[in-house]
């Protein structure tokens, strides 16, 4: 492949300072018409602010952005669709109370003489746009009645219906199926072929590989290196990222597993999930895995008291616990890491210090006044724990990486001293030395006697960490593996609801 003489986008010599933190330090990047670069780089190596000073949300402190060779300003969201660029985030923000058509256009509506909405002439370009992307949703439809993955193709929808040489699309494929993932990779296709220069930000290597052109790394705010995929691997990518090697065995675990802690039975929901029951043992990890719909993140909001469950029963070391509440669960020692940190996990806006001992306030107060110094001790006890990437204590949780905010979330609960905690995709968004990390501090965790519930849609995740695995499909436990049951195809199957081949059976 030869790469064409002139890019589409160019940054040059970019650089960005918040207080404290040099989030980057003179990078470059180009991105050129019919290809895909992705952006490859740890937590906090300056991928999310790039994508901020491309869309207009911040302006760089220093530095040149180039389109199609003349340097231009972009310094609001309309600058950047001026620009042809628009995005594709993992946290999309759409609008659950308006159809899908006036989520898709919201903003630039096309309207008639008079001034006002055009809706027959939107429905039909809605139509249209949806059409192209092979997503069978009516535009006149509310979006609260989607589904996430259908709520995705919305999102995407949106981001086209400006006329855009550039797409952004930032871990686009968090939230989809295996088939959905398929059909992206096909859109992506049809968008080279239309000459568009496309953005791509994964962790996940399968992702990259199958569909960059190109690639470039940054590290620490800094610019490593660029090329064709085709001249490289994974382990050399790897390396430019985190500029070590990365071992990438999960971390053996003694036999340490002991009593029973936590026993359910008979968790039901009227429509969410039926019939769940196992048992938990100190120092154990429990995996969960199942195929998108399983069910198993609506029961472990259920087990912590979230949403209440139809039926069932929960008991903590021997003795019946009637959950009603998250206040419930931590008072009897169960946390919930939550899937979605930024929404149910940390608050954006807050310190990192004070969310990390929100939940253990009688901890850090005397009389009902809060004391700061110990509300900093105890919060610095569990960021070094975890190893929090971070300027200050005082720092907004909303200027750290998705990951650093993961280990926030991670420390808030560790510090109320729980017996279970559940894991809900623990390293879902974060990179591959930080998944590393993550997995040793879960076996040192289960070691020190904490019992771990692990909810993953990763197969080696599940086989690597996992001590047992039960298997959820349509709301239900389909299965429990543990030892040499614990096999990618048998997990796969179980979940998919296939019928084993005697090949299988006998492999």
């Amino acid at each position: 492949m030869t790469k064409p003489a002139l890019p589409v986008v160019s940054m040059d010599a970019i650089t960005k300072t918040f207080p404290g933190v040099k989030a980057l330090d003179a990078v470059r990047l180009d991105l050129y018409p019919g290809q895909v670069t992705a952006l490859v780089g740890e937590n906090g190596a300056g991928k999310s602010t790039t994508v901020k000073i491309l869309t207009g949300i911040y302006r760089p402190d220093g530095g040149t952005i180039r389109i199609d060779g003349t340097p231009v300003t972009i310094d609001s969201a309309n600058a950047a669709a001026d620009a042809g660029i628009t995005a594709i985030h993992q946290e999309t923000v759409l609008f659950d109370e308006l159809s899908v058509a006036e989520n898709i256009f919201i903003g630039h509506a096309p309207r008639t003489r008079t001034g006002l909405i055009d809706k027959t002439q939107m429905h039909r370009a809605a139509e249209k746009l949806l059409r192209e992307i092979d997503a069978p949703i009516d535009p006149r439809t509310r979006l609260r009645d989607l589904g996430i993955a259908n709520k995705h193709l919305v999102a995407i929808a949106r981001a086209l219906s400006v006329d855009a040489r550039v797409v952004i699309m930032d871990e686009p494929t968090a939230a989809l199926s295996h088939k959905e993932i398929t059909e992206l990779y096909e859109l992506i296709e049809t968008l080279k072929s239309q000459g568009k220069a496309i953005l791509f930000i994964s962790h996940k290597f399968d992702e990259i590989f199958r569909i960059a052109d190109r690639y470039t790394v940054f590290r620490d705010g800094a610019f490593v290196g660029e090329g064709r995929i085709a001249d490289i691997d994974e382990d050399a990518l790897v390396k430019m990222m985190v500029g070590r090697t990365v071992d990438h065995i999960f971390p053996d675990r003694g036999s340490t597993i002991a009593e029973d802690v936590l026993q359910v039975a008979g968790y039901s929901h009227p429509t969410e999930f039926a019939d769940i029951g196992f048992t938990l043992r100190r120092g154990e990890i429990l995996g969960f895995y199942g195929l998108v719909g399983a069910g198993r993140s609506e029961f472990m909001q259920a087990l912590f008291g979230i949403t209440k469950p139809s039926k069932g029963v929960c008991k903590i070391s021997g003795k019946i616990r009637v959950i009603r509440s998250p206040a419930d669960a931590v008072a009897n020692g169960i946390v919930y890491v939550p899937e979605d940190r930024g929404r149910q996990g940390a608050i954006i806006g807050l310190p990192i210090f004070q969310n990390i001992t929100l939940p253990s306030l009688g901890r850090t107060s005397r009389a009902g006044f809060l004391r700061l110094a110990e509300e900093f001790a105890l919060a610095r006890t569990y960021a070094e724990r975890l190893d929090l990437r971070a300027a200050a204590l005082d720092q907004d949780v909303g200027n750290l990486s998705g990951g650093n905010q993961q280990k926030i979330v991670i420390a808030k609960w560790l510090a109320t001293q729980p017996q279970v905690i559940i894991l809900d995709e623990p390293t879902k968004g974060i990179d591959i030395g930080s998944k590393a990390a993550v997995h040793a501090f879960m076996a040192e965790l289960a070691e020190q006697g904490l019992s771990i519930i692990m909810v993953s849609s990763e197969i080696p995740e599940v086989i690597g960490m996992s001590d047992r695995a039960i298997i959820m499909r349509d709301g239900r436990i389909v299965a429990e593996l543990e030892g040499d049951a614990l096999r990618p195809e048998t997990l796969v199957r179980h979940a998919a609801g296939i019928t084993a081949s005697p090949q299988l059976e006998e492999a």
